[in-house]
């Protein structure tokens, strides 16, 4: 995945002209996990918007496996580029049943509606090969109403649908930010699991740094539009959530939120 001198605008109430994301390039190396942080309207997520295609970069261009994307809107992007959003509700249909989001999910993957062009047992091999990984049991409850189960459940099935057609790139926008502690945990480690195992290009929003430096292979940190650290590989060994909050004072003279000044102290 290439994005090449991106930028957004975008103009906030009183005419106030903002630049979310200035002239912003990064590369990143397919199957690589990339963990991004940084203060509120550092531009972490519109950097997401512009993958998905759902914002498009004022200036720039973006290049998936090898495409150049940058015109296309998120549905021409949907076999390249998947995204799991913060808010569980926002990833599934509630009043569908697992096996129903999932063919509905390849369906769109695939281009294919309406759904019954789309195989019932072809959908419930790809639920059942995805989910069982996850040690959660839900490859065996497919008739179960998604309303009914946990935050964590859902959000863990989001991923797996996430991972449907093998899409080059997954975006994770916050994916665990609503769930409690020990849920935040089991999402981010059956995420991992997931997309280490189909070598999946991952972008991952988080304001958590604990859980950004333990699952990342690069990490970036972001203010005012553009990236300001990027450490990966042996730069990582030993670097805590404390040294990232003072390298961000060093960089910005402020601090990062309260959740990742927490971060440190927070269950694995």
């Amino acid at each position: 995945m290439l994005l090449q001198g991106c930028t957004k605008r975008f103009v906030a109430p009183g005419r106030e002209l903002v630049i979310a994301v200035d002239d912003l390039s990064l590369e990143v190396a397919a199957g690589t996990f990339v963990s991004i942080i940084g203060s509120n309207g550092a531009g972490k997520s519109t950097t997401l918007a512009m993958v998905a295609g759902n914002l498009l970069a004022d200036e720039g261009h973006v290049t998936v496996r090898g495409r150049d994307v940058t015109t296309l809107p998120s549905w021409r992007r949907i076999a390249l580029v998947s995204r799991v959003r913060q808010n569980p509700q926002d990833n599934m249909v509630s009043n569908l049943t697992i096996e129903e989001n999932f063919a509905l999910a390849l369906a769109g993957r695939r281009g294919r509606f309406p759904l019954r062009r789309t195989s019932p047992g072809k959908v419930r091999a790809a639920a059942q090969e995805l989910l069982e990984p996850l040690g959660m049991g839900l490859e065996n409850r497919l008739g179960a109403v998604s309303g009914s189960l946990s935050g964590g459940q859902r959000q863990a099935i989001a991923v797996a649908m996430a991972c449907l057609g093998s899409p080059a790139v997954m975006l994770l926008d916050e994916h665990v930010a609503a769930l409690d502690p020990n849920s935040a945990a089991r999402v981010n480690a059956a995420t991992e699991r997931l997309v280490r195992e189909r070598k999946i290009t991952t972008l991952m929003v988080t304001h958590d740094m604990k859980h950004a430096l333990d699952h990342a292979d690069r990490l970036l940190m972001m203010h005012q539009g553009r990236i300001v650290v990027d450490v990966s590989g042996e730069q990582l060994t030993g670097i805590t959530p404390r040294d990232l909050q003072q390298r961000f004072a060093a960089l910005s003279g402020g601090s990062l939120s309260d959740a990742s000044l927490l971060a440190e102290s927070s269950p694995a």
